[in-house]
Parts: C-alpha cells; sequence; structure tokens
C-alpha cells in the first residue's frame, strides 16, 4: 500500500517553552519497557507534566484548553540526549503530527520523519508569534504547509523550513524506507534470486 504523502498539517497547537528539551524529559527511560509502542502517549513529558503522586503539575499539556492540539511548538535543540526513538514514537501517540521547533537533535529529527512526523525549523521570533496567537486562541489553526515550507495562522504567515531530503520524502510519499522495501518484497526477491552469493 503506497505511502501517505504529507504536504501539510493543519491543526490546533501547543508551545512547549525551553530549549535542549531532551528525549529523557520526552520519555522517561522507566517507561521504556514495553512490548509495543502503543501506550508510549500515555508517558510524555511524564515528569514535567506529573508530580511524584501522579497529579498533575502546571504544565502546557495538561491545560484544557490545548486538550487535542496535534502540532507541537518549542524551542532549540529539541530532541537531543540518547537516541531512542521511543521518543518520536511517544509524540505520534499522544496525538502530535508534527514538531515545530528552532532546530532538531539529528537523531531525533530522522526518527521522526520515518514516523511521517515533519520536524520544521523556524526563527524563535517567528515561533513566539505563533506561540502568542496560540495562547490568545487556543482554537487559532495552524497550518504546516510542508510542500510551500511557511506556516500559516490567524492570517499570518511565516517561513518554516524541512531539510530538503526529509521534504521530498514526505511530499512524495517515500518517509517509510521499511514500509517501502515490504511494498516491493517482489522485486526483492527476484533480484536477490539474481545473485550468486545468496543462492542456496
Amino acid at each position: 500500500m503506497p505511502l501517505e504523502k504529507i504536504t501539510q498539517i493543519a491543526g490546533r497547537g501547543v508551545y512547549l517553552p525551553g530549549n535542549d528539551i531532551d528525549t529523557d524529559r520526552i520519555i522517561p527511560a522507566r517507561f521504556m519497557k514495553c512490548v509495543t509502542f502503543d501506550g508510549l502517549g500515555e508517558f510524555l513529558f511524564y515528569d514535567m507534566r506529573k508530580n511524584a503522586d501522579g497529579t498533575d503539575k502546571p504544565h502546557p499539556l495538561n491545560a484544557a484548553r490545548f486538550k487535542g492540539a496535534t502540532i507541537l511548538l518549542s524551542g532549540a535543540n529539541f530532541g537531543c540526549g540518547s537516541s531512542r526513538e521511543h521518543a518520536p514514537q511517544a509524540i505520534q501517540k499522544y496525538g502530535f503530527k508534527a514538531v515545530v521547533a528552532e532546530n532538531f537533535a539529528e537523531i531525533f529529527f530522522g526518527n521522526c520523519i520515518t514516523l511521517g512526523i515533519p520536524c520544521a525549523t523556524a526563527s524563535r521570533a517567528d515561533i513566539a508569534r505563533i506561540a502568542a496567537a496560540v495562547e490568545a486562541n487556543p482554537q487559532t489553526e495552524i497550518v504546516l504547509d510542508v510542500f510551500r515550507q511557511e506556516i500559516r495562522f490567524g492570517g499570518q504567515t511565516v517561513k518554516a523550513l524541512v531539510r530538503d531530503a526529509a521534504r521530498d520524502a514526505l511530499v512524495n510519499g517515500r518517509w517509510d524506507a521499511i514500509g517501502e522495501l515490504l511494498e516491493d518484497a517482489a522485486a526483492v526477491r527476484a533480484t536477490a534470486a539474481r545473485l550468486p552469493y545468496l543462492a542456496a
């Protein structure tokens, strides 16, 4: 089955301030003892959102007015730290479909793209403008246009860059290398059959 072509993501946003938000804060290591990724969304930013007794801390993701947001806004060096793929999985399982930040850690960025999660970079000033619009009205629709490399919100437009290779993969439905490989399994088998060192 062909992969979805991800040309734009539209939805409401939530701003998580701060720089150097690492993968251990995104998904604490103690929640990574799982067979599948399915339940990881529950533990997204757990130690930032929860007290030791499990009650809520004041946090943007705990605010009722931001419930259902699908575009995460943040600062510089987002996703730094260890290379755990659980971090983008937790972000996706929570319900986020895109992340906008000043820049991203390399491995985190790649892990997001292979899940079909666009990671767009925007300037600090432009992210602040989007965050201000969301703070004033959490119902503000944000459109991350991957193809045009821009974000539209509340009658405003700002530049949002997606790296060329990632942008090409997303807009052309080639973002999951394993999915592509499985889709072309017959061609893979045919090629393998012609290779003498793979012959039985």
